[in-house]
């Protein structure tokens, strides 16, 4: 199993992914949220030439930021300055889109979008629906050499439920998904594989990397201590989030009582949000950056333990055995652009396993 890091995109990313290369990281995921993050094709531009090893990936890139032909460019543009580095990750869209309003775009657009990109890449000539009309459109020099369109670059799809990884099956395309524990992430490698399965295709063929968050425990140190909140606290922050959001009517449903009661007051928080119109522009804020004020107090120890990957160094181990054993290729911790000395806490876990 590879070892490697997810970033909530900042200009100079790069500073962080130069010290992961040198403590043995194998690959970096850029989140690609407009309204919360730089820009990722301009934070993996700056980390491709100041690295020389490690994979640069969108984590992941949503079709609706930005048009299929500029996205076919901006990917040929970082494979010629890395070369077979860089990997194409793309999901519907969370927090890219809810930030503004927006659901998710469908499945349907989705891959009516790969179909285009990947098509470029190919040096093809797909017909582009755009503007009300269909197109025929490809790069128009390849050769020329201000991109660079070989080796091909593996395309990796966030797949959470049946539909998406169906889709990721029939594509041939590698997986993503988010953890939280190893059994979830076991049920869901067990779903992935019996999906490439049933659409004639051996899971052994295809990644299968896992986005997590968490903060590795001192010796002593609780769960929901000021440093650990800091690190942790906002990728469990993103569950009452993705609920909220999401349009869930009960939000508690069949939830433990503890859960029950942090949804809550999530939802008398949201409820609170101004303007009622837009109180996603609130609710997403430091959305898996970190914990405004009001979260502080539910966003506790038990909930971090339960919905991230923290704990002391041997018992991280373990799990990362666990999840090797059940097949998991790829797994990529998310280190805060506040917090960078996380990068060695993690690179001492990783070390022994």
């Amino acid at each position: 199993m590879e070892f490697g890091i997810q970033l909530a995109t900042a200009a100079d990313s790069w500073k962080i992914v130069q010290r992961a290369e040198a403590l043995g990281f194998t690959h970096a995921w850029f989140y690609d949220t407009q309204m919360l993050c730089a820009d990722p094709f301009v934070a993996m531009g700056a980390a491709a030439v100041k690295t020389t090893r490690i994979r640069l990936g969108t984590g992941v890139l949503v079709p609706s930021n930005r048009i299929a032909p500029a996205t076919a460019c901006a990917l040929a543009s970082l494979n010629q300055l890395a070369p077979g580095r860089i990997d194409f990750g793309v999901g519907t869209g969370f927090t890219a889109r809810r930030a503004m309003g927006l659901p998710p775009v469908t499945l349907a657009e989705l891959e009516e979008y790969l179909d285009i990109v990947q098509a470029l890449l190919a040096e093809e000539t797909p017909t582009w629906e755009f503007e009300g009309k269909a197109r025929k459109i490809r790069f128009l020099n390849p050769e020329y050499g201000l991109i660079r369109t070989d080796p091909a670059l593996p395309v990796h799809i966030s797949a959470m439920g049946p539909r998406s990884q169906r889709l990721t099956a029939e594509r041939g395309a590698h997986w993503i998904t988010a953890m939280t524990d190893v059994d979830f992430a076991a049920s869901g490698i067990a779903a992935m594989n019996r999906s490439y399965r049933a659409a004639g295709r051996d899971p052994d063929d295809y990644l299968k990397t896992a986005f997590v968050g968490g903060c590795v425990l001192r010796p002593g140190e609780d769960y929901g201590s000021p440093r650990v909140k800091a690190q942790a606290g906002p990728f469990a922050a993103v569950i009452p989030h993705n609920l909220i959001e999401a349009g869930v009517g009960d939000l508690n449903m069949n939830a433990p009582a503890e859960l029950s009661e942090l949804l809550d007051g999530y939802r008398r928080l949201y409820d609170g949000y101004e303007p009622a119109d837009a109180r996603y522009l609130t609710v997403h804020r430091g959305h898996a950056l970190f914990l405004r004020p009001e979260e502080e107090p539910p966003i506790g120890g038990d909930l971090i333990r339960a919905a991230t990957f923290t704990g002391l160094k041997e018992e991280l181990r373990e799990r990362l055995r666990a999840l090797r054993s059940a097949g998991l290729d790829r797994w990529a911790v998310q280190i805060p652009q506040q917090h960078p000395d996380a990068l060695d806490d993690w690179a001492e876990v990783i070390a022994g396993v």
